[in-house]
């Protein structure tokens, strides 16, 4: 069900205090979010919306610089009366965690603040903030006491990432749980907005068809996708102590890969849903340093074209070191010791500057036995996939095997495609709007828990042990436009496997 059906309940009254206001998150897909579910009429009657700057700014500016974000990154054509009776509900408060006298001030404006909006006391924390601010504003929402759910809901919505590996993301677990419970935290990740995504469970369990086959028995192997044709662009700085393998695998691919691979739920509710997706994550085998580099390859993308647009070499990118061997691609080989997935690789990419912007999933089915078609060549023979896609179409596609017309009986592949703008009459969304309305009924199903990010920096942990240690050696150099190292498809390939084509 998606946010826009008319069936959807309304929010409590609430106020939604955004920290990083004035960045980009919150300009490009917060507000334009929060615009689309009043468009929608999902947001509640009571509301208000406070931006929280360290820098001096009356909230007759902020409200001025979230319009103009608006209009130039709303998914919709912008009604103006509508966005000026969302934005007319702003206020700018100034509050810094290097300064605790600050949050007292902020404290007692909010209870004015919420008195005269007749908001409940009910508070939405949006930190959409770099991640090194996490702990301290949350450690000063704990102290002055504005986390506390006394007769009214307080709520934490942190964004990744959730931890830079395993050790640090336990500890920002275990403090944060400190000052709030665990069903008060949402970890977000837009890519579960995205309907494809959450279509992922209706897919195999609502359809009898899938379910018998979704197992080591009928399909060969998997592959996870999330190739991005932009560079790192002006994020030199976040990216190069980032890199491709913390900034997507274990939020973006682990989530996907969590969807498909997860046991049917006892009940489709956020603990029975969240509980198999950390079962599976737990269920990745962990392996070894050298099994590590046996199993991965990372890349890094230099200087070139792809089109009309120049690509400057990664290690030439403003704030990024001469001499980086930060990985801007990654490849990875997973398995899951369970009874469902024993035997069945996982095979996992994600880069920059590569030939497609593209995010799926394909499934790969096990061939037929040739004994009925002898005097066909075997690579005439379509390979079966099921693939589903978020990016650049949200879709499903059935790769298959028919006759071609004709006397003769030979065969070639064909496709049968679903995408849901054929079919549904949807608004253009920007992928948070399921999650904040989520946030605000108190759903929090699409949303990680503290023992599955846990599990899945257990899995990455290995590869970034072994990447560190091997320093540059091992790095493999690709060319802008293409589907990354040449190596990577030796992950396939001595396992009689290939990569899905996407260009």
């Amino acid at each position: 069900m998606t946010v826009s059906q008319a069936k959807q309940k309304q929010p409590d009254p609430c106020s939604i205090v955004i920290f990083g206001v004035t960045g980009d998150l919150a300009h490009r897909l917060v507000i334009p979010a929060l615009y689309n579910l009043a468009a929608n009429d999902l947001l509640p009657e009571n509301f208000c919306i406070v931006g929280i700057a360290r820098k001096g700014m009356s909230s007759e500016q902020l409200t001025e610089s979230l319009t103009k974000g608006l209009h130039q990154f709303a998914t919709r054509k912008v009604d103006d009366a509508l966005a000026r009776r969302l934005l007319a509900c702003v206020t700018c408060i100034e509050a810094d965690p290097k300064d605790p006298a600050s949050f007292d001030a902020l404290r007692d404006r909010l209870d004015r603040l919420e008195a005269a909006r007749e908001t409940g006391g009910n508070r939405l924390f949006y930190l959409a903030t770099p991640p090194s601010g996490f702990l301290p504003i949350s450690r000063e929402l704990g102290r002055t006491g504005m986390l506390a759910e006394n007769g009214s809901w307080r709520r934490l919505v942190i964004e990744k990432p959730f931890g830079t590996d395993l050790a640090s993301a336990r500890t920002l677990n275990n403090e944060l749980l400190k000052l709030v419970d665990e069903h008060q935290i949402y970890r977000i990740d837009h890519y579960l907005g995205k309907e494809t995504v959450q279509n992922i469970l209706v897919l195999r369990f609502a359809n009898g068809m899938f379910e018998p086959i979704w197992n080591r028995n009928h399909i060969d192997h998997i592959q996870i996708t999330v190739d991005e044709k932009l560079g790192v662009g002006h994020r030199g700085s976040f990216y190069d102590v980032t890199g491709a393998l913390r900034d997507m695998v274990p939020n973006h691919l682990f989530q996907l890969l969590s969807l498909v691979a997860m046991e049917p739920p006892v009940k489709f509710n956020a603990h029975a849903v969240r509980s198999e997706k950390a079962e599976v994550l737990a269920a990745i085998q962990t392996q070894t340093e050298q099994e590590a580099l046996q199993n991965s390859v990372r890349g890094q993308y230099r200087a070139g074209r792809i089109g009309d647009t120049e690509i400057e070499d990664y290690r030439r990118t403003a704030d990024v070191k001469p001499t980086s061997t930060t990985e801007t691609y990654a490849a990875l080989k997973l398995t899951i010791d369970n009874w469902r997935w024993a035997g069945v690789p996982f095979y996992l990419r994600t880069g920059k500057a590569l030939g497609a912007k593209r995010t799926e999933i394909a499934i790969k089915f096990k061939q037929a036995p040739f004994a009925m078609f002898r005097d066909t060549p075997v690579d005439r023979l379509s390979q079966n996939y099921l693939i589903i896609s978020t990016e650049p179409t949200e879709g499903i596609a059935l790769q298959f095997n028919t006759k071609v017309p004709g006397p003769a009986v030979n065969i070639d592949g064909v496709e049968m495609k679903f995408r849901y703008k054929d079919y549904f009459q949807a608004e253009p969304s920007t992928g948070y709007e399921t999650l904040i309305y989520d946030c605000m009924i108190g759903d929090n199903i699409l949303f990680q828990r503290a023992d599955s990010v846990e599990a899945g920096w257990r899995a990455v942990q290995p590869f970034l042990d072994a990447w560190k240690n091997a320093g540059g050696k091992g790095l493999k150099i690709y060319e802008p436009g293409s589907e990354g190292p040449e190596e990577a498809n030796d992950l396939l390939e001595r396992d009689g496997r290939s990569w899905r084509k996407l260009t």
